[in-house]
């Protein structure tokens, strides 16, 4: 199943003109804004039409809509190759002990680096927290990928209910044997986690995808003392997550690096385990992948698009400072 997330900041092409929207804010979650500044009803008819009037420019703002333009040919180097990222997206892999910065801001940064690596290969993307999500089926729009690895959030504290790295095995052999059912090119993984376990339950055998896997590697994130994690709050605001196991003293949680679990997991879908300190052997692996894969360069099409955001964010300005000018009359 596609989740929401990937249907709506997919580029949604609209009618026969083509026109696309990629919006910033997801348009349900933009929607229930827009009604919720309405309700605040302004006194007078016009002030109130003036209003609505700003809602809707702010709605269309969001939506970042965007027009045709001339098409472009470019050349590919086009791999004959299936690549499915696999990204745990639980708490633990924000913990701050990569480089002082966070586990997941090293994995973006290194998943991007991959793609960029295997330009014209076909991507997919699972993330797993409480549950498994197929972000986005297999693409060789690079850019688009980037932007999904890009939106992966864990969860909030409040909905985590532990850890468990089983979750998305099941989501994770069903990609894998699409992949090798279209008989068009080699499939590898990318597993990406910190190791950590926090439920009871035990690492189950991932040996049942070995079959469907020709290459690629299990990447560990982290350290063996641990990080702290920060969270948003619901103010908005970057929170301590704390261990609350023992209520009459709180600690601040600290996540660990558990490299016994991802060797487990490389072992049974025979890749390579690497620990993310160690980027050298990724770029070992990538080449491993290019040298096997049928690489062929082609011409290829791709549509451009002009922005439109300043059709709505110039109104809106005149439409503040028109509302400012008036505050002050009245004053």
């Amino acid at each position: 199943m596609i989740s929401n997330s990937f249907v709506e900041s997919k580029i949604i092409e609209l009618m026969s003109g083509k026109i696309a929207i990629y919006p910033v804010i997801p348009i349900t979650t933009m929607a229930i804004i827009c009604v919720a500044i309405l309700l605040f009803k302004r006194r007078g008819v016009f002030p109130f039409i003036r209003q609505i009037i700003v809602v809707l420019l702010l709605f269309l703002l969001n939506l970042r809509i965007l027009i045709p333009d001339a098409n472009m040919t470019v050349t590919q180097d086009n791999l004959d190759a299936y690549v499915l990222f696999v990204v745990d997206d639980t708490i633990s892999m924000v913990a701050e002990d990569y480089n002082g910065g966070s586990r997941m801001d090293a994995v973006k940064n290194d998943c991007a680096h991959i793609i960029d690596e295997l330009q014209g290969a076909r991507f997919a993307i699972i993330s797993f927290n409480n549950d498994s999500q197929v972000m986005t089926p297999y693409s060789d729009d690079t850019t688009f990928a980037k932007s999904v690895i890009n939106s992966i959030q864990p969860l909030q504290e409040f909905y985590a209910t532990g850890t468990t790295l089983n979750v998305c095995k099941d989501d994770m052999i069903d990609m894998l044997v699409r992949a090798k059912e279209s008989d068009s090119g080699n499939v590898y993984v990318f597993f990406i986690s910190d190791g950590e376990i926090t439920s009871d339950e035990e690492l189950d055998s991932f040996d049942d995808a070995k079959e469907y896997v020709d290459g690629g590697a299990v990447l560990g994130y982290g350290t063996e003392e641990g990080g702290n994690m920060h969270l948003l709050n619901y103010m908005d605001e970057m929170e301590l997550v704390m261990d609350n196991r023992v209520w009459s003293n709180p600690q601040p949680a600290v996540s660990k690096l558990d490299e016994d679990n991802l060797r487990d997991i490389a072992r049974d879908l025979g890749v390579e385990y690497i620990h993310m300190t160690k980027q050298q052997k990724v770029n070992d692996v990538l080449d491993e992948i290019k040298d096997s894969a049928i690489s062929q360069t082609v011409e290829k099409v791709e549509k451009n698009y002009h922005e439109t955001y300043y059709w709505f964010a110039i109104p809106i300005a005149f439409m503040m400072i028109w509302e400012f000018v008036l505050l002050k009359r009245k004053k």
